[in-house]
């Protein structure tokens, strides 16, 4: 008998005993704190996974079967030229709007498919840092200079953080780099276009139905492409439902059926259009079981990365709502008063304590941009501001949960820890010029 594994069971049940035994449910803090924690819980499953998450598992399945592994390899891996891989990852995430737990899946799809571990971390950060939307909304509600400090701390945190992850871990990463060499090239089922107009449907689909409403002003080219998403999305659906048959090649009977369901439900639920949204992800899951081959391997590749994440996202929401709260709630266990006292001026401390506070919360896709709003008005300082922006979008306490079970404890620890560190050197240097 393995008596270390009997003991790392012993302490969990000593652990959980303990919690339970000297449970404060007496007191209101503790209620509240439990009330927030289920209330973000249920804002994440009303506001977040439908249309973000799930696009972004379809995405992955994609990535994993129909991006070949040859495919990430010559962009990513060891054949790549090192310049062009950390320039493709370091821009990505200008074109995906996802938050830290949306860009999970895709992360975890190409790292799986043999993307180096530098590339594949500074896509990983990225993906939620750099959005396009996000940089917009943050020069425009935030300031110029901030939008703009932001950008260049992303795109050269993405590239820094990856070179140093990939100098760290050089010995795996050669042995790595050596099998792929010795690979020898397959040619693609399919013309990389055609994976590529897929790849871009998904992608669009995924940008537009969240879409964000402007701030502050309810005319202009943003607040017509908010008004008008949905329409929008609607051309993209079409064009995915054209992909599926001459594409990805699922049965035309399959295709024709799903989207008579979306016009049906069209009808019916004109003014709630997640409902349609809905339908069309049942529809194109039932036309994928429907179809063998490649369509199929899609399905099952989609459902495994959600089995992987869903339940891991799920618990570091519940953790992270019950320390911090949720946006329209009583608060976390760690009172918000504390919060915005330790965040004022520009001290190593407040630019540190802003970073690491950032790197556990979670923020939804531009969601951090009210939160430092709000954050800035009670006196948080500009490094701390900048120090949480760049900590905050790119991780949050299930994002770290779900890297874990990707890449292992010690790296995460590594690339969270570089993260903090160059966010609160960004934040006093930011500081100290504006």
């Amino acid at each position: 008998m393995d008596w270390r594994e009997q003991y790392k069971s012993f302490l969990w049940i000593t652990g959980f005993f303990l919690f339970a035994y000297f449970m404060p449910i007496e007191t209101e803090k503790f209620r509240n704190s439990i009330i927030d924690a289920f209330a973000l819980a249920k804002w994440y499953a009303q506001e977040h996974v439908l249309l973000c998450l799930v696009p972004a598992f379809f995405i992955a399945g994609v990535i994993a079967v129909f991006i070949s592994q040859a495919s990430v390899v010559k962009h990513f891996g060891a054949k790549a030229k090192k310049w062009k891989a950390y320039l493709i990852a370091s821009v990505s995430g200008t074109i995906l709007a996802v938050c830290s737990c949306t860009v999970l899946p895709l992360f975890s799809s190409i790292h799986k498919r043999g993307a180096g571990l530098g590339p594949a971390i500074a896509f990983l950060y990225s993906g939620p840092a750099i959005n396009i939307l996000a940089i917009i909304l943050t020069a425009r509600v935030l300031g110029l200079e901030l939008g703009i400090a932001r950008v260049i701390g992303a795109v050269s945190f993405s590239v820094i953080i990856g070179l140093i992850m990939a100098f760290i871990y050089r010995k795996e990463e050669k042995e790595r780099a050596d099998a792929q060499l010795a690979m020898p090239e397959v040619e693609e089922p399919r013309p990389l276009w055609q994976t590529t107009i897929h790849f871009f449907i998904l992608v669009a689909i995924l940008v537009f139905v969240n879409w964000g409403k402007p701030a502050d002003s309810a005319e202009g080219f943003w607040y017509f492409m908010y008004a008008n998403k949905w329409y929008i999305t609607a051309l993209f659906g079409i064009s995915f439902a054209v992909s599926l048959t001459y594409i990805i090649g699922v049965k035309k009977l399959c295709v024709l059926l799903g989207v008579i369901a979306v016009i049906i439900s069209v009808i019916f639920f004109y003014h709630n259009p997640t409902i349609p949204f809905v339908v069309g992800v049942v529809a194109t899951a039932l036309a994928l079981t429907y179809t063998e081959g490649e369509p199929n391997q899609w399905l099952g590749e989609t459902w495994g990365f959600t089995k992987q994440i869903m339940p891991l996202l799920g618990a570091g929401v519940i953790v992270a709502g019950f320390l911090l709260g949720s946006a329209e709630g009583n608060g976390g266990i760690i009172p918000k008063d504390w919060i915005y006292t330790l965040v004022g001026g520009n001290s190593l401390f407040s630019n540190f304590f802003a970073s690491v506070t950032g790197a556990f919360m979670y923020f939804a896709t531009l969601t951090e941009i009210p939160i430092l709003q709000g954050l800035i008005n009670n006196g948080m300082g500009k490094g701390p501001a900048l120090a949480l922006l760049l900590a905050g979008p790119a991780l949050s306490l299930p994002n770290m949960l779900v890297i874990r079970g990707v890449i292992g404890t010690q790296k995460t620890i590594v690339y969270v820890s570089l993260v903090v560190i160059m966010a609160t050197i960004s934040g006093l240097i930011y500081g100290a010029i504006f």
